[in-house]
């Protein structure tokens, strides 16, 4: 073990956590900060089809994705991003 790791307190890993946990937690985006929401959306591709636009709108703003576009292109965009296998 160096000299540097017991000074500071840390150890290799947990330094490289902390440091890692401080980029990914939130991070500029013009002006705009955006956090990883906790839970991934478990929506079926049946359920985005004939979601309201105000819902899909929410989903889409809550993960800091672009809300624009004309209903079908929300809904696709929706799908592309959230959906695993189509």
């Amino acid at each position: 073990m160096g000299s540097e790791s017991v000074i500071s307190g840390y150890g290799n890993g947990e330094m490289a956590r902390q440091n890692n946990n401080e980029r990914t937690s939130s991070s500029s985006c013009g002006g705009m900060y955006f956090q990883m929401p906790l839970h991934y959306p478990r929506y079926t591709k049946a359920e985005y089809q004939t979601m309201p636009e105000w819902k899909i709108d929410a989903l889409l703003k809550q993960y800091g994705l672009p809300v624009t576009g004309d209903i079908v292109h929300k809904r696709n965009f929706a799908m592309g991003a959230f959906l695993w296998s189509q």
